[in-house]
C-alpha cells in the first residue's frame, strides 16, 4: 500500500497516531449490521488486526442493512467482511472465525478491544464475563425498535464503572418502567431472556448507532495521543426521533444525550456486596451529569 493510501488519515489523526493504530487488533463479536459496519470503520481508520467471530451467513434479507452486498449471499459474514476490509486496508491482519464466542473465547486472547455486535443478551454476558476474566475493555450497542434510537456503552474489566451485567440490568429496568406514551424509549420487544428482539428499522439508522460504536472504539484505540478524547460519561443515548428517556425530558430527534450508569455493588458479576446499593433512575443520572457539567463550567469560568 502507498503512503498516499492514509494521506488523508493521518493528516488528520498524526503520523504517531496511525502508526499506533497499525498495531491495534480489535475483537468483533457479531458481524451483523452493526458489527460489519464497525469493523469496516475500523479498517478504514488505521486499525492493523481484527479478530472477527459470527456463525451466521449472509442471507438475501441481510443486504439492504449490512455492509457486505448480494455478491457474498450465502457465504459467512465473517469471510464476507474479511474480504471487504482487505479492499479498504490490504495489509490489515485478519482472523474469521466461524463460529460463537461461547466455543471460541480463547480467540480475545491478545486483543486491544472488543467490540460487541450480537443482539442475544445471553451472549452479551458471555463476552462481559470474558472480558472481565481477560482484563479487556469492550464497548457495547443497542438499537431500538424500529431504529427509534440506541445506546452505546464503553465497558472497563476493572475500577469503580459498572460490568455489561449490572449496567444492563439498572438502564433496562429504568426504560421498562418509563411512563407509557408515544415518545417512550421503546424496549416493549425485549424477550424473556432480555434480549431486544425487535424490528431494528433501516441500515441509516443502524449505522447512526454503529457509528458511535465506531467512533469510541477508535478514540480507545488512540489513548496517549493528542487526538484522545475524554468521555462527560460512560453511556451515550442516540435519539433518531423524539424519545422520552426520562419524565419530562424528551430527546429532539437526531440528538444524544450522555448519562452515567454506575456500578450496582450487588451485582452478582462484579458486586461487593459491601457497599451499600444505590438505585439510580434515568432521571437522576441526566440530573448528575447535568450538576457535573455546571461545576464543571464555573470551574473554567473561574479560571477564565
Amino acid at each position: 500500500m502507498t503512503d498516499s493510501h492514509w494521506d488523508r488519515v493521518e493528516r488528520y489523526l498524526g503520523h504517531d497516531a496511525l502508526t499506533q493504530l497499525s498495531k491495534k487488533k480489535v475483537a468483533i463479536i457479531g458481524l451483523g449490521s452493526g458489527g460489519g459496519f464497525v469493523a469496516q470503520s475500523l479498517a478504514m481508520s488505521g486499525v492493523g488486526s481484527f479478530v472477527l467471530i459470527d456463525s451466521d451467513e449472509l442471507e438475501h434479507a441481510n443486504v439492504v442493512r449490512h455492509v457486505a452486498d448480494i455478491r457474498y449471499v450465502g457465504k459467512p459474514k465473517v469471510e464476507a467482511v474479511a474480504e471487504l476490509i482487505h479492499y479498504r486496508n490490504p495489509n490489515a491482519q485478519v482472523e474469521a472465525v466461524n463460529g460463537r464466542i461461547e466455543q471460541h473465547g480463547d480467540k480475545l486472547t491478545g486483543a486491544d478491544l472488543v467490540i460487541a455486535g450480537v443482539d442475544g443478551e445471553q451472549s452479551k454476558y458471555v463476552i462481559n464475563g470474558l472480558c472481565r476474566a481477560k482484563n479487556l475493555t469492550a464497548i457495547y450497542a443497542g438499537v431500538y425498535e424500529r431504529g427509534e434510537g440506541g445506546d452505546v456503552v464503553v465497558i472497563y474489566p476493572s475500577g469503580s464503572g459498572p460490568c455489561y451485567a449490572c449496567w444492563a440490568d439498572q438502564l433496562r429496568e429504568d426504560i421498562n418502567e418509563a411512563n407509557p406514551g408515544e415518545t417512550q424509549l421503546d424496549y416493549g420487544m425485549i424477550g424473556p431472556d432480555g434480549t431486544i428482539a425487535a424490528e431494528p428499522g433501516l441500515w441509516l439508522h443502524v449505522a447512526r448507532v454503529a457509528s458511535v460504536q465506531a467512533d469510541l472504539a477508535l478514540n480507545e484505540l488512540l489513548k496517549g495521543q493528542p487526538v484522545h478524547r475524554d468521555y462527560p460519561a460512560n453511556t451515550v443515548i442516540l435519539a433518531n426521533v423524539a424519545l422520552e428517556v426520562m419524565e419530562g425530558l424528551i430527546l429532539p430527534p437526531y440528538s444524544a444525550q450522555w448519562i452515567n450508569v454506575p456500578r450496582n455493588p450487588h451485582c452478582m458479576v462484579c458486586g461487593t456486596g459491601e457497599e451499600a446499593a444505590k438505585a439510580l433512575s434515568l432521571d437522576e443520572l441526566v440530573s448528575d451529569l447535568a450538576a457535573s457539567d455546571e461545576d464543571r463550567q464555573q470551574m473554567e469560568d473561574s479560571q477564565a
